[in-house]
């Protein structure tokens, strides 16, 4: 119980970034995944054998050539003289070593399973009260030390509205997890509520990709679903009733939930807070011109990387738009200082690796993104495969990889999907 709440802690609070201290880069989410680890390495460390399953040699395969690009990147950016910011290039390293290690000590035993849908369970549950305390101090008191709306976008504890927009879509997904595979109905009502409030307090961050993500789930979730009971019904159903179903019941079901994708998707486009349309045009600009520079960044260095950290310069547009509006910005946001070395990121996470790690860190990337999509649609895990599908919507548009419960839904997929694609005989080897 203790691992599995200092865990979920990690997970929701490692985004809750107005709550570090000042000029600290750690703050309670961190301490909390350092303690987590601490307990985890003690457990391990203990245990009597050892068993290496599929999981966990997936994830360890992508962080050994994930680390590889890094290092090349890292030696191929020294060689051509480029410059990098150090404190940046050094927050980098770390996270990806905390992250190596919380998405590889969580699939490590036969017992993995059980101890992740428990943390999937308790993060739920202690996520609708985040969620709840961060929504009721955007509308009443706040923290101190928090500034809970960013213009008219609500980003709660975050330091932008992005940052809490991918915290909850995340739960959104982890929340339909968890009524779709919890036998206690106390579990499922915890997953309910926080369904509901993610919901609620994701569209308040008026972030066009949550939106996006939340719209296209819906019809994702009931075909693989209709899916799911359709293979369970086996023999029971010959091929033309099958057809019959699909065609009479199906099609009309994903319809009918693919209907508020084009009204959301113009809503994204049309209420962002944007003062007119130039004013979004603009921001699509910027936008366009990073990917650009995240391109020639990465064709500069051979296709090789250059290492961990951002390599962009800032956008003129950027550093404009702030002259002589720093006392109307929003407080407790930190925006990247000019300065001779690039520290301004794509916010798109294959651009942004393509800059770090070339196309050996990419493609590792986008290898595990299908295989564990792959490994949870062959479990018949509707909601863990609509769950990645979606994720991948946000790394488009975010730079997701540091995120602490990203992970934790790659190694819940991972483990769950391979547990039920080999269950019998992982339990005997076990035994």
């Amino acid at each position: 119980m203790t691992e599995g709440l200092l865990l979920a802690l990690g997970l929701l609070l490692t985004l809750a970034s107005q709550l570090r201290p000042a000029g600290l880069p750690l703050g309670p989410g961190e301490a909390c995944l350092v303690l987590w680890l601490l307990l985890a390495l003690g457990r391990e460390a203990v245990r009597s054998g050892s068993l290496v399953t599929p999981a966990l040699s997936r994830l360890v395969g992508f962080w050994v050539v994930f680390t590889l690009a890094q290092c090349i990147g890292t030696l191929t950016g020294v060689l051509i003289g480029d410059r990098h910011d150090t404190g940046l290039f050094m927050h980098d390293i770390v996270a990806y070593v905390l992250l190596g290690m919380v998405s590889c000590l969580s699939v490590c035993d036969p017992g993995a399973l059980a101890r992740l849908q428990r943390a999937a369970r308790i993060t739920v549950a202690v996520g609708a009260i985040v969620l709840a305390a961060q929504l009721a101090g955007g509308f009443t008191v706040p923290l101190p030390m928090t500034d809970p709306w960013y213009w008219d976008r609500f980003r709660g504890w975050s330091e932008n509205p992005n940052q809490l927009a991918v915290l909850c879509g995340a739960l959104v997904f982890l929340a339909v997890h968890v009524i779709e595979t919890a036998a206690a109905p106390r579990a499922r009502m915890a997953a309910v509520a926080c369904l509901i409030l993610a919901l609620a307090v994701g569209w308040l961050t008026k972030s066009g990709t949550f939106r996006i993500a939340v719209a296209a789930s819906g019809p994702v979730f009931l075909t693989l679903k209709f899916r799911s009971w359709i293979l369970a019904a086996g023999s029971r159903l010959t091929l033309r009733v099958a057809f019959a179903l699909i065609v009479g019941c199906g099609l009309p079901l994903i319809m009918v939930s693919a209907a508020p994708l084009a009204t959301l998707v113009r809503i994204s486009g049309s209420d962002l807070g944007k003062e007119n349309n130039r004013d979004a045009e603009r921001e699509a600009q910027v936008r366009f011109d990073a990917w650009s520079d995240a391109i020639r960044r990465g064709m500069e260095s051979g296709l090789l990387g250059l290492g961990p950290g951002p390599h962009l310069p800032i956008p003129p547009s950027i550093l404009q738009g702030r002259i002589g509006g720093s006392a109307s910005q929003p407080k407790n946001i930190e925006h990247p200082a000019p300065g001779a070395a690039p520290n301004f990121e794509a916010h798109n996470t294959y651009l942004d690796l393509f800059t770090q790690g070339g196309l050996l860190a990419t493609g590792v990337f986008v290898w595990l993104m299908a295989t564990t999509v792959l490994t949870a649609y062959k479990a018949r895990l509707a909601g863990l495969t609509t769950a990645m599908c979606s994720l991948a919507i946000f790394t488009t548009n975010h730079l997701i990889v540091r995120f602490p419960i990203f992970w934790f839904i790659i190694a819940l997929c991972l483990v769950a999907g391979t547990d039920r694609a080999m269950g019998p005989a992982l339990q005997s080897r076990s035994r």
